[in-house]
């Protein structure tokens, strides 16, 4: 089995392991376990519907391995009090954190039975409709995961535990899950302005463009949520997969992250990086992590820059339609930063001449030691985003990190 509680005693230890050996379920992912009372023992009721926040994943071990009829958790837990953030009180979390499970048959009603017109995108993962939970009232949106897709069993998991965990205003909201028989869909808050993809690269006739003061305020409220991940939650959590499609917007362009079946926990203690196999989108990857499968903090700091860069130029990270020296944007772009007299060359020509002429670069620099921590990047965005910017009237100067200053050092 493997799963393991934390610092109980083997007694403790055995007997649960027992239970869970004898466990069997069906059309759900786990039975409510009964634990022996105690403040190191953590409750399941479904999978992450009732997690102590005292506890946490180690990074070091598997988290999941599913069989058919079975579901069997192979990651360890530790003691972890920081969990349970500023953030997470705040929002009036309480001691454990729970997730709704809902039945196949509610989500097909909520979906008019996955019609078409209910459909809001597709990817390699599954297909997302929108639907209306009566029960609650509540529109939502619902991730169907395609059986032979990208995200399988352990992805699910993933996401489903991270965000029963944590929890912030740049997080997207899970509200509940469904696990019946061999169906895996996720029930998300509905985000009614789709994607920052859909505003920066699948613009629809007659929508409008996102201006320099939107595109500013989508991409602090963004870092904000990588912030969070990595210096609220202990240990810390490494995105992975951070991209425009995965930054989705709410009424007045609020920015939420959003899936995290990729994502990772951060080196703890001495560990310098989490040793593992390379995983993302290609065009976000950092490159010490493509060519090492080192993940560090700053891995998300790179996909960040390209995000970022997205949303100044434009252009998509990797587009094949452009020519040979100009389909990965990182490497079309870099020449251009060291001539700041060519940053008009790079803005988006949807901008029309409107934004600042300063700009953040750093968070792409090649060696991960060179770029700035993610609390610096919230800092110069956020001051950015303050700012009203006219351009009939004023030219706004942003707080832009010097080049030949180094980063602060903190964790990853």
């Amino acid at each position: 089995m493997g799963w393991i509680p934390c610092s109980g005693s083997s007694n403790t230890k055995k007997k649960l392991k027992k239970k869970l050996e004898k466990m069997e379920v069906q059309n759900s992912l786990v039975d409510p376990i009964k634990t022996t009372s105690g403040s190191d023992v953590v409750d399941f009721v479904g999978v992450g519907c009732k997690i102590k926040s005292s506890m946490v994943w180690d990074s070091e071990t598997p988290l999941t391995r599913l069989s058919p009829g079975r579901a069997i958790f192979s990651g360890k837990l530790k003691r972890n009090s920081s969990m349970n953030s500023k953030d997470s009180t705040k929002n009036g979390n309480p001691d454990h954190i729970a997730a709704q499970t809902f039945s196949f048959r509610e989500l097909a009603t909520a979906t008019r039975n996955f019609r078409a017109e209910c459909l809001l995108g597709e990817g390699g993962f599954g297909r997302v409709y929108k639907g209306r939970l009566e029960n609650i009232n509540q529109i939502v949106a619902i991730k169907q995961l395609d059986r032979n897709g990208l995200q399988g069993n352990r992805e699910f998991l993933v996401e489903v535990l991270m965000l029963s965990l944590l929890h912030h205003p740049n997080l997207v909201n899970l509200i509940g899950y469904c696990a019946d028989g061999d169906q895996r869909l996720l029930v998300y808050e509905f985000m009614s302005l789709g994607s920052l993809e859909d505003h920066l690269h699948d613009i629809s006739p007659g929508k409008k463009q996102l201006d320099w003061n939107t595109r500013m305020k989508i991409a602090a409220g963004a870092a904000r949520g990588l912030e969070y991940l990595h210096d609220k939650a202990n240990p810390p959590v490494i995105y992975r997969d951070l991209k425009c499609s995965n930054i989705l917007l709410g009424e007045g362009y609020h920015p939420k992250l959003s899936d995290f079946g990729l994502a990772k926990l951060g080196p703890v203690g001495e560990n310098t990086h989490v040793s593992t196999r390379v995983m993302g989108t290609y065009g976000y990857c950092a490159p010490e992590y493509a060519m090492t499968g080192q993940l560090t903090l700053k891995s998300d700091v790179y996909s960040f820059g390209v995000v970022l860069l997205e949303m100044i130029t434009g252009r998509k990270a990797i587009d094949n339609s452009r020519s040979a020296g100009e389909q990965n944007l990182v490497a079309w772009a870099r020449p251009l930063f060291k001539d700041r007299r060519k940053f008009s060359q790079m803005a988006d020509p949807m901008l029309q001449g409107q934004y600042p002429s300063r700009g953040l670069y750093q968070a792409l620099a090649e060696q991960a030691n060179m770029r700035p921590v993610i609390a610096d990047v919230v800092t110069a965005l956020s001051y950015l985003a303050s700012q009203k910017y006219d351009p009939n009237t004023q030219t706004v100067q942003s707080s832009r990190l010097a080049p030949g200053t180094p980063p602060r050092t903190k964790r990853g």
